[in-house]
This record gives C-alpha cells, sequence and structure tokens, in this order.
C-alpha cells in the first residue's frame, strides 16, 4: 500500500467526523491542494480546478514544486488559466493515493492502511471535500469551476449542492451521469485488478502486488482514452522490429503492443490498486438525476450559473459528446449564458491532456469574458 505524493502538496483537515454520502465516515481525513496566482482584495478570482481519476493536485509548476504538472500547457502566466489574473485552486480527489485521504492512507485508529473497510466512495464526497478547501481559503464564491473527466461530475456534484458557490464553469469532457458503455469498460477494469490472485481481497503489498491486474486495467482504459482514429495514425500495423521468441509465440508484435505495454508499467506502480476501484466506481455510480427524481435535466437546470461552457472531443468514446451537449443545455435553461463546443480532436478522451492547440482557444477565450 503506497502513497504517492507530490513535493509542495498542501493539506487541508476535512472536518472530523467527514460524514460520506453512502454512509459511514472518515475521521482525520485530509485533501491535499496546491495553489497559483495571488488572491484578490475582493476574494473574487478564484479558480478552482477538480481533476480526472488520476492526477494529483500538481497541475502546473509553482514556487512549491518547480516541476512541470499534467496540465502545464494550460496553466500559468500568461497561459489559458493565467495565474497573473486568477488565483487558482487545483484539489486531489478524496479517495486517491495522491495526498488526500483514501484507501492507501493510514486509518488512525487502526494504525493499518484503510484497505477495503475504506467507506463507500461517491463523487459527492469528493465535491464535499473540495468545497471545505475552498471555504478555508476564504472564499465566499468562486469565479469558475474547471472540472476535467472525472472532474467534470465532480463540479456538476458540486455545484448543485452548493447554490451560488460560483458564477462560471467549464465543464470538459465530463458528463452528468454514467453511460453503460463506460460503466462496462471500468467493470472490466476492476475485474482484471480483483482476478489477480495478487490482489487477494485488498491485502496486497509493495512486495506482493497485483501488477497483472493494475497492467490489464490500464491498458484497457488507455485504449478507451483515445480514439481508433489516433490509433491508426500513430502506429498503423507497424511491427516491432526484433522477432518475438521461440519461448513466447503470443507475445509482443506490433509497436501499439509495446506502448501500450511500456505506459501501463509506467502507471501500475504509482497508482494504488484499491484507491482505483474505489475512484473508478465512484464514476459508475453517479448520476446527478439522483438529486432530482431521477431526472437530470431538472438536476441540471436547477443548477444557477451567469455563465457555462462544455467542451469535448468528436472522438471521445468514453464521455461521449452528447454528454457535454446535455450539460450545456440543462445550464442553458438554467439560466446561464452556456455554450456548447465540439472540437474535431483526433485523440478521443485525453485530447484534453494533449491537444492543447484546440482545448487552449476554448479554455482561453471563455475565461477572458469572465
Amino acid at each position: 500500500m503506497t502513497e504517492f505524493i507530490p513535493p509542495g502538496s498542501r493539506w487541508h483537515a476535512l472536518t472530523s467526523p467527514f460524514p460520506m454520502k453512502r454512509g459511514g465516515e472518515l475521521r482525520d481525513a485530509r485533501i491535499a491542494y496546491e495553489t497559483w496566482g495571488t488572491l484578490s482584495a475582493q476574494r473574487d478570482n478564484a479558480i478552482l480546478i477538480v481533476t480526472g481519476l488520476s492526477p494529483d493536485a500538481h497541475a502546473a509548476a509553482n514556487a512549491d514544486n518547480p516541476a512541470a504538472g499534467w496540465w502545464e500547457a494550460m496553466l500559468g502566466p500568461g497561459k489559458a488559466i493565467d495565474t497573473e489574473r486568477w488565483f487558482v485552486v487545483c484539489i486531489n480527489s478524496l479517495g486517491s493515493c495522491k495526498g488526500s485521504t483514501g484507501p492507501a492512507s493510514v486509518n488512525a485508529a487502526t494504525g493499518e492502511p484503510y484497505r477495503l473497510s475504506f467507506p463507500e466512495l461517491s463523487v459527492e464526497d469528493g465535491a464535499a471535500a473540495a468545497v471545505e478547501v475552498v471555504r478555508t481559503l476564504g472564499i465566499a464564491q468562486l469565479a469558475c469551476v474547471i472540472g476535467n473527466s472525472m472532474g467534470g461530475m465532480t463540479a456538476l456534484a458540486l455545484l448543485h449542492a452548493n447554490p451560488g458557490i460560483a458564477r462560471s464553469h467549464i465543464n470538459i469532457s465530463g458528463s452528468a451521469q454514467a453511460l453503460p458503455f463506460s460503466i462496462a469498460i471500468r467493470s472490466l477494469q476492476r475485474e482484471a485488478i480483483r482476478l489477480d490472485p495478487m490482489w487477494n481481497g485488498g491485502d496486497y503489498s509493495d512486495a506482493a502486488y497485483p501488477e497483472s491486474g493494475m497492467r490489464m486495467a490500464r491498458k484497457l482504459g488507455v485504449i478507451t482514452y483515445r480514439s481508433a482514429l489516433e490509433w491508426d495514425g500513430r502506429f498503423g500495423r507497424v511491427r516491432l522490429e526484433s522477432d518475438r521468441p521461440d519461448e513466447d509465440p503470443f507475445g509482443l508484435e506490433f509497436q501499439v503492443e509495446s506502448y501500450l505495454e511500456g505506459h501501463a508499467r509506467r502507471f501500475v506502480r504509482h497508482f494504488d490498486p484499491n484507491c482505483y476501484l474505489y475512484l473508478s466506481r465512484s464514476m459508475d455510480w453517479f448520476d446527478l438525476g439522483e438529486h432530482a427524481g431521477g431526472d437530470v435535466m431538472a438536476a441540471l437546470t436547477s443548477i444557477k450559473l451567469e455563465k457555462a461552457m462544455a467542451i469535448g472531443a468528436t472522438t471521445d468514446i468514453l464521455f461521449p459528446l452528447q454528454q457535454q451537449e446535455q450539460i450545456a443545455l440543462g445550464l442553458r435553461a438554467g439560466g446561464a449564458d452556456s455554450q456548447f463546443v465540439p472540437l474535431e480532436s483526433p485523440q478521443g478522451h485525453d485530447a484534453f491532456l494533449v491537444d492543447f492547440e484546440r482545448f487552449d482557444p476554448a479554455v482561453r477565450g471563455f475565461l477572458a469574458t469572465l
């Protein structure tokens, strides 16, 4: 059981006990976060970024950690999210293994990692934890909430539960509920981990670790994060230069297989398997319509904002465009000046992490109007 905490992280101690949506509570829990820029005297220039499943709070280099972050091209002085204008807060999700309390964290009551004794985790729990960080920083109202992927779900849960907490919202490749295809993919990822004998009911160690299960889960995820168009353009049917050894007749043969293997091996020892299971399941459970008698559009319409934008990639199969369009339409019905921005990116769900040529102008243009 390992936590992977980036240097320079700050921590907020959550209310103790911290109640969880589906029952149970956390004691002495914390949320990791980082900040950029300066909060104005009026405290009216704050932007909150809530992330996808795997990122930490280190979205970009800052004074506490000069290393490049996972959204380095988008956040910083003069960039799309301009830290010379905005005070930006990025949190690491509750349930993660990158600074915030999750299944890999030590339970103070027992002195042992939570493992599967961690309470059932929901997206709404992550939203409630994020709000605590915002309030602790003395921010009554955010200028904008930006949510990517799972963070798009978290942002909607946060906005719905806290009327007036933000003036605007950018939802990037997010959704108001999990779709069957996405649930099916994540279910297979979780099954790959749980069927690895080394998972051992969640009771593994660094020495006896479910590496094969995590590799398979990550490979399946990466395949869905990008598009068939990109796989074809990057790799085609190019084979590896070396021949397969006789003792491994079904081993790696194509470059795309080698890419997936390398990507998976870089990931598996840098994310805790139990945390992966909990966060993945929280996404499947999420349905904003739960808060409006099962009506997703009614729940979206009840969120009151001045401005909103929902962005997606045309090739995203995991969070397809109709989900961002639904968000934009629902927020518009609630009175927001809301726009839907479909981007012709070949890079699928992960486009917001790599296709800055398209995503930068959209985000930059929206924030310029605030």
